[in-house]
């Protein structure tokens, strides 16, 4: 029989490179498409996959459009990556994030418990969820302490999806990313924000980059080395939690030291520390263990800090050049 699978978020980074790994292992793929967001298809044709997956009109903030989805896909494993994501946005809507971030994951868990007998329901949680750190390395059983209206939503998600598996034995996992990026990110995380404008300062249309506290740390990795991460969950015996990171971190001004020096400049020649991009309340450091994905999963990260900020750097440069 061929597997299925149903991408909730499938117009993201993450979803994208979900879509292109699991049509790469003969699934038929199908994705949420929100009408009321805009054409954000960009990044499935940037990965040539865009004529390979079925689009299905529906929204996670609306239970019954996503039990249609379901009903009419009937697929075997169902990915929620649907989110407001941006955590700078989250202060500024903290409603639409926690309906769409928090509740839109409590709708599809339903969707799967009414209708989705033996379907296998994935959870994209992130490393927000620690926060205020209250471990040096954050694992599976690190305490979480959100600091943004993101984080606590994304929380709200997390528990319960871990609540559905141990109350009705639905086979749940939850991924606990560390951020990832790629060359397909939105232009609004800081490290698409520092790559775009290296290409741009570089071939003569920008002279600075305004950025916020460039000293807080990141566990930085490859979003197209997580999302085999998520697959690998879903084909356990049973559904659990894990950390994916790479177990290193890295400061926002040494990720612009790299980004800057790819092209021959000196980042300090043209960041500009500015008030307005610092959050309400900063998460300072994020470094994430691995360990239990290595060990259970067989997933490590293969694509190094440099070798990702580098990719995306090309990859801003041919843009910016094409106009």
């Amino acid at each position: 029989m061929t597997r299925s699978a149903l991408i909730t978020g499938i117009t993201g980074q993450d979803g994208a490179y979900l879509a292109q790994l699991l049509l790469g292992k003969g699934y038929a793929v199908a994705g949420v498409s929100p009408r009321r967001s805009s054409d954000n298809l960009w990044r499935l044709r940037e990965l040539g996959v865009e004529g390979d997956v079925k689009l299905v009109e529906a929204d996670v903030c609306d239970l019954a459009s996503i039990l249609r989805a379901i009903d009419e896909t009937k697929p075997t494993e169902v990915y929620n990556l649907a989110a407001q994501s941006f955590v700078g946005t989250s202060w500024k809507q903290p409603l639409l994030t926690g309906q769409v971030t928090g509740l839109g994951a409590a709708n599809v868990l339903e969707a799967v418990r009414l209708v989705g007998k033996g379907m296998r329901f994935y959870q994209a949680s992130t490393s927000e969820l620690f926060g205020l750190i209250q471990a040096e390395r954050q694992d599976e059983k690190t305490p979480f302490y959100p600091r943004s209206p993101y984080g606590v939503a994304k929380l709200y998600a997390h528990w319960m999806t871990i609540n559905y598996r141990e109350s009705f034995g639905i086979h749940a996992s939850t991924g606990i990313l560390f951020n990832h990026e790629s060359p397909l990110r939105g232009i609004e995380f800081v490290t698409r924000k520092v790559t775009d404008a290296v290409a741009r300062i570089k071939q003569g249309k920008q002279e600075k980059l305004h950025l916020g506290n460039i000293d807080a740390k990141r566990d930085w990795g490859f979003a197209g080395d997580y999302v085999d991460a998520m697959w690998r969950m879903m084909q356990q015996e049973q559904g659990d939690d894990y950390v994916v990171a790479t177990g290193r971190t890295t400061t926002v001004r040494d990720m612009c030291r790299i980004a800057f020096s790819h092209v021959g400049l000196k980042y300090e020649d043209h960041v500009v520390i500015d008030p307005q991009f610092f959050r309400p309340a900063e998460v300072d450091v994020l470094l994430g263990n691995p360990a239990k994905a290595e060990a259970k999963l067989g997933w490590k990260a293969t694509t190094s800090l440099e070798q990702l900020i580098t990719m995306m750097v090309d990859a801003d440069m041919r843009r910016v050049a094409a106009g």
